[in-house]
């Protein structure tokens, strides 16, 4: 082996399938793998995603083929039939999903074709080995079936109605507060929103997904395979785009889906000016303060591409802070690199930040320190502070090593606890603002 990840901030698929099934209420996974995979990697979300916790069927409580050696010898499909005849009887839900690990796709169980047996007891399966990939193939593996087995398909639309993806539940640790404040801002509009994993939603309201006129995608990474299902199953055309956080994000993301839904301009322009007035109006409270102490901060942020570019435009176009290093642990490819890198030329900040894509949290430091003149002992330094780190709970240490500020945002998060909370469009960057200054003032 020529390398490993260090400190990954991912599970496997598998644990990305199993964090979004937990994100839909009444819909019960059923896992045909090993006895320990279930509960460590619904662990591994209830208790790194701000302490979600289990959810309707989460946990200790997922139902799992549990395949010993001979299982793994003969065959395991008999096996997962029993657990799913059993999870039947005895769990009650909308909608039940049949996931898989890896030691049975290895031998050749074929898990989706047992679950269709029982299709018309709402039975779906999902290949979901962990060697698939990383939480975002689970991700979208589980939404690749659910389009293709539960939404209805139907020649009808219903106008100025939008589907989001690309937010995955417990990995995007604010994504009900995130999804709540997108789908509020966007029926300013008269725009109806479609979230999956939102307040309210459910496998009856699912089902009519097919009715939506446009799909928006806030992931490179997640998301963009189901969109494409969406659209050859159901003629439903896609963009993507960033996740709006801030003023300027959310100016963006309303002008971007009003003008792709032929929405009056007027009306936007509207929605735009209370937006803002709510916003300053509470804004302001913290100018004095932020002047008098002098709250500008170098800004370092390490996230996936979800988080990674929104934040730092939040913070050098809205706040004011000089973005400095920007680490990116998600994207591979040489093209998808190339078209992150230019999402920074549209910065109005005077500085922009180099830009790192790095999947190993412990190379971090290194960079950091590279960034930056040594102390050499001179007479007169200029030391890289006063700093802030806004990444995820593995940045803790970074922060304190280099002596900066510090906010978790990004999965894992396990130092806060996070209930409704969210940092998209204008009311949720209000709420980062809160959390930052926070931070800055609780020593004092």
């Amino acid at each position: 082996m020529s390398g490993f990840i260090e400190r990954a901030k991912f599970s496997c698929a598998l644990g990305g399938a199993l964090t979004t099934i937990a994100g839909i209420p009444r819909v019960i996974p059923i896992v045909h793998a090993a006895g320990g995979c279930a509960a460590a990697l619904s662990g591994t979300y209830n208790l790194a995603s701000g302490y979600r916790g289990t959810g309707y069927c989460g946990g200790t409580m997922i139902p799992t083929s549990n395949i010993a050696e001979n299982n793994i010898v003969f065959g395991g499909e008999e096996r997962l039939e029993e657990q799913i005849q059993s999870s039947l009887e005895i769990l009650d839900g909308d909608l039940y999903v049949v996931v898989t690990g890896c030691q049975v796709e290895i031998i050749g169980d074929d898990a989706v074709s047992v679950a269709n047996r029982y299709r018309d007891r709402k039975v779906i399966g999902a290949s979901t080995p962990g060697f698939l990939g990383n939480t975002f193939q689970g991700y979208d593996a589980v939404l690749n079936a659910i389009i293709r087995e539960v939404i209805k398909a139907t020649e009808e639309k219903e106008d100025k109605a939008v589907t989001i993806l690309g937010v995955v539940p417990g990995h995007d640790v604010f994504y009900r507060g995130n999804l709540d404040e997108i789908k509020r801002l966007l029926g300013l509009i008269g725009v109806k929103a479609n979230t999956f994993f939102g307040t309210g939603e459910s496998i009856e309201n699912i089902r009519g997904y097919g009715k939506s006129t446009l799909t928006i995608v806030l992931s490179s990474q997640a998301g963009v395979e189901p969109a494409r299902a969406l659209e050859e199953l159901h003629g439903i055309p896609f963009i993507t785009t960033d996740v709006p956080i801030g003023p300027s994000g959310t100016v963006e993301f309303l002008k971007k889906v009003g003008e792709l839904l032929e929405i009056n301009p007027r009306l936007i322009q509207q929605v735009i000016k209370e937006e803002n007035t709510y916003y300053y109006s509470f804004f302001e409270r913290i100018v004095d303060i932020y002047s008098d102490i002098d709250f500008q901060r170098y800004a370092l942020v390490a996230a996936d591409s979800y988080y990674a570019y929104p934040l730092t435009r939040f913070l050098a176009n809205d706040l004011g802070w000089i973005p400095h290093l920007t680490f990116i642990n998600d994207i591979h490819t040489e093209e998808e690199r190339e078209a992150y890198l230019a999402k920074f030329d549209k910065l109005t900040s005077e500085t922009r930040p180099k830009v790192i894509f790095e999947e190993n949290a412990g190379q971090l430091l290194k960079e950091v320190r590279k960034s930056w003149p040594d102390n050499n002992n001179q007479k007169y330094y200029d030391a890289l502070g006063p700093a802030f780190v806004v990444g995820s709970g593995i940045e803790r240490s970074l922060a304190q090593k280099i002596g900066a500020g510090f906010l978790a945002v990004a999965f894992p998060v396990s130092n806060r606890v996070v209930l409704n909370k969210g940092y998209a469009g204008f009311r949720g960057s209000l709420t980062l603002v809160e959390d930052l200054i926070t931070q800055l003032v609780s020593s004092r």
